[in-house]
């Protein structure tokens, strides 16, 4: 075990010892345990750091458990046999026990200011640089090591910056993380424009934490937010989407998209919706809210969530205005197609939804035209279609809305706990458009 009194860079440390935190082993992943004690037993310092040990002083528990060590990642391959490298921007570790994985990161240092390079670089330009940023300020390349509190420095807010060592139990504060925890406070670690222009991101986990904890964003934190929304657009749709991924998966997505309206930052994650909120209607102002509500019971409940059922529920509203624009839409297979097309290509623009995701969403609204045509003809391939209880139960999300489709929600119910032969008799009972009508014959005068 390395003690803390010999590491560089612990003076710069308060201390909280054991009896003045509510942190514990017993809350804190075996398999995160195994990792810390294995590198200190090999010589390496090592501490649970970031979100895990905000959670656990919060009294929450922890999704993922994150670890820093001065240990390079080279090191840290040839010591667990269970771990890969991955990331050439940050390079990180994995190392997995069956389903979950340990997270380690070998602490970080400033970058060297003569690494700076044109916007328009090749990458193949940086990668022989361990540090690399844009001449506007982005990393570019993060591979620089350093020692614990020049890490801490390097982290994105204070209550982030939090380690917790098996020395004697003890918590490492750098940054004044432990006095923003007691007051609730989201706060930046350096200048905020700063810090912003390095990863633009960091807004978007600014108030990603805030909503979640129910904390508020410091006033230094928050003023540049707006300025600085645009540099967003740097930022990739894939790296994007990961960040929807996120909230749409953190249990508060209601609260984070309430929060993420208020702020200029909002249309580029989710501008097409933003855009079609502005004007729609209340029915899909309120099949929108449902949708973010359902999405976090269900989380509460522990049951799974489907991102491209969210999709489709935030991007109906644009969806229902392109076919109010075109009178024939609604009405053509073909022409709600194309609008369905032109409502996820546009989200696309923003974040790179994975065509699994997208193809489930079309589907869905696919399905809308199919249960609302409701004829014999097309009623048992609806029910029969893959995607058929995901479209059902945004036919119900429609009609909780507000939505007045003749109680189709009530028929489509009924027909799922009927058995066959109730089944083919509601059929039997549903007019079918289609068919043509038989004329009567008159009879035939007898003149004879």
């Amino acid at each position: 075990m390395i003690h803390l009194e010999v590491l560089p860079g612990i003076e710069n440390a308060t201390l909280i010892d054991r009896d003045h935190h509510q942190v514990s082993r017993s809350k804190i992943s075996p398999n995160a345990l195994k990792v810390l004690y294995k590198l200190t037993a090999a010589g390496f310092c090592a501490y649970l750091v970031g979100g895990s040990v905000r959670d656990l002083l919060l009294g929450l528990q922890p999704k993922d458990f994150d670890i820093a060590s001065n240990a390079t990642p080279e090191d840290l391959r040839k010591l667990f046999r269970n771990s890969r490298i991955i990331g050439r921007r940050f390079k990180i570790v994995h190392i997995r026990y069956g389903r979950e994985i340990i997270e380690v990161t070998t602490f970080r240092a400033h970058h060297d200011a003569r690494n700076q390079i044109s916007d328009d670089v090749s990458r193949r330009k940086i990668r022989g640089l361990d540090s690399a940023h844009s001449s506007a300020g982005m990393i570019l390349r993060d591979n620089v090591y350093g020692n614990i509190d020049e890490d801490a420095l390097r982290r994105d807010f204070t209550v982030n910056a939090l380690y917790y060592t098996l020395d004697k139990f003890r918590i490492l504060d750098f940054t004044g993380g432990m006095d923003d925890l007691k007051h609730k406070k989201i706060r930046i670690i350096g200048d905020p424009a700063a810090r912003y222009r390095e990863d633009p991101v960091r807004m978007l986990r600014a108030i990603r934490f805030a909503a979640k904890l129910g904390f508020t964003i410091e006033q230094g934190t928050k003023a540049p937010i707006d300025e600085l929304a645009h540099l967003l657009e740097s930022i990739s749709p894939a790296r994007l989407f990961d960040e929807t991924l996120k909230i749409i998966t953190s249990g508060h997505v209601v609260k984070i998209f309430a929060l993420l309206l208020e702020f200029k930052v909002s249309k580029y994650l989710f501008g097409p919706t933003v855009t079609a909120l502005k004007t729609a209607g209340d029915t899909e102002r309120k099949l929108v809210d449902l949708a973010l509500q359902n999405t976090d019971s269900r989380l509460a409940e522990g049951k799974s969530v489907t991102p491209y059922f969210l999709f489709a529920a935030l991007l109906w509203p644009g969806l229902r205005q392109r076919l109010a624009a075109d009178s024939a839409a609604e009405n053509s297979y073909s022409s709600f197609q194309q609008a369905a097309n032109d409502s996820l290509r546009e989200q696309l623009d923003y974040t790179a939804i994975p065509k699994r995701f997208t193809i489930a969403a079309k589907e869905i609204w696919e399905l809308q035209l199919r249960i609302e045509k409701h004829n014999r003809r097309s009623i048992e391939s609806t029910f029969g279609h893959p995607r058929f209880r995901a479209a059902y139960d945004f036919l119900l999300l429609r009609e909780e809305a507000g939505e007045q489709l003749n109680s189709l929600g009530q028929w489509w119910t009924d027909f799922q706990i009927a058995d066959t032969k109730r089944r083919t008799e509601m059929i039997g009972l549903v007019s079918n458009p289609g068919a043509r009508r038989r004329r009567k014959r008159k009879p035939s005068s007898d003149t004879a």
